[in-house]
C-alpha cells in the first residue's frame, strides 16, 4: 500500500520559513568564507571553520524545518536522534572540506570545481541522511532520475555560491549569492522529496502519534543558537560589511618597522659620491 504524503501541512509557512533559513546560513557562510581570504594565514583557518559551521547548520536547519511540513497520512513519523544529529555533522565536515580548499587555493578553476562538488555532495548528503532518520511504518523509496538531478542542483548551487564568495565584491554582492544559494538548497531539498514514495507496511494502520513539529522543535534550538552567535560576530567585524582588506598589513603591524630601507640606499650612496667628489674637488686646484 503506498502512503499519502503531504509535504505542505503547513501551507507556504514551513517553505518560506525553510528558505529564510537556507539564506541566513549561507549568507554567513559566504561572509566568513570572504572574510578568510582577506586576512593572514594565521586567522584564516577561524574563519573558514565559522563559515564552514554557517552554512552546515543553515541548511541543516533549513531541511528540518521543511520537514515539520511533511506527513504520511496513514502512518505517524517519528527521528532518530543519532542520524539526525550525525546528518548535521556531516554537513559541517563535507561543507568545511570545500570551504578550505577554496579558501587556500582560490575560487578558481581545479579548486573551485573540487571545493564545490564536495560541499554539494555533503548537502545532498545532509538531506538523504537526515532522511534516512525518520521512522514511520513503511519502507522510503526514490525515483534514481529525480535524485540525480537534486544531488546535480546541490553541486551547482554549492559552486556558484563558492565562486560568488572568492570575488570579494562587498556585502551586497554576497547577500545576492546567499538568496540564490538558499533558493537553490531549497530547491534540491523540494526535488529530492518530490523523488520520494512511502510505502505502508499495512493497511489501516493510522495512528495519531505526535506531530513532525513537536518532535523537532527541540532539536533545531541549537543550531539555531548558533547561527544567531556568528551573525553577531559578522555585526560586529566592519570589515566584513565592507568586504576590504586589512587597513594593517604585515609589515605595517606594531613592532615592526613601517617604511622598510627601500629609498635610503639610493640616496645614501648619492650623498657619499656627492661629498667624496666636493671633497676631491676642493683638493684639486
Amino acid at each position: 500500500m503506498q502512503g499519502t504524503v503531504d509535504g505542505f501541512s503547513y501551507g507556504v509557512v514551513t517553505p518560506l520559513v525553510a528558505y529564510l533559513m537556507a539564506c541566513l546560513g549561507g549568507a554567513l557562510g559566504l561572509r566568513c568564507t570572504t572574510r578568510a581570504m582577506l586576512v593572514a594565514h594565521s586567522w584564516r583557518p577561524a574563519w573558514l571553520v565559522l563559515g564552514s559551521a554557517a552554512i552546515g547548520s543553515g541548511i541543516w536547519t533549513m531541511h528540518f524545518v521543511a520537514m515539520m511540513g511533511f506527513s504520511v497520512k496513514e502512518t505517524p513519523i517519528h527521528y532518530d536522534k543519532p542520524l539526525t544529529y550525525a546528518s548535521l555533522g556531516l554537513a559541517i565536515v563535507m561543507v568545511g572540506v570545500g570551504i578550505f580548499i577554496v579558501g587556500y587555493r582560490g575560487a578558481t578553476g581545479t579548486a573551485l570545481f573540487t571545493g564545490g562538488t564536495i560541499t554539494g555532495l555533503g548537502i545532498a548528503s545532509m538531506h538523504y541522511l537526515g532522511m534516512a532518520g525518520l521512522r514511520l511504518n513503511g519502507t522510503l523509496q526514490y525515483d534514481t532520475v529525480m535524485v540525480a538531478a537534486s544531488v546535480v542542483t546541490a553541486v551547482v548551487a554549492a559552486t556558484s555560491a563558492l565562486w560568488a564568495a572568492g570575488q570579494v565584491r562587498g556585502f551586497l554582492w554576497s547577500i545576492g549569492a546567499s538568496l540564490v544559494m538558499g533558493l537553490a538548497v531549497s530547491g534540491m531539498h523540494y526535488t529530492g522529496m518530490a523523488a520520494l514514495t512511502v510505502h505502508l507496511h499495512g493497511a489501516d494502520v493510522t495512528s495519531p502519534g505526535d506531530s513532525p513539529a513537536s518532535l523537532l522543535a527541540p532539536m533545531l534550538i541549537g543550531p539555531l543558537a548558533f547561527l544567531c552567535l556568528a551573525a553577531a560576530v559578522v555585526i560586529f567585524d566592519p570589515l566584513m560589511v565592507t568586504g576590504k582588506p586589512d587597513q594593517f598589513r604585515v609589515e605595517h603591524k606594531p613592532g615592526v618597522p613601517a617604511d622598510e630601507v627601500t629609498h635610503h640606499p639610493s640616496r645614501r650612496p648619492q650623498l657619499r659620491v656627492g661629498r667624496q667628489q666636493s671633497h676631491h674637488s676642493a683638493r684639486t686646484p
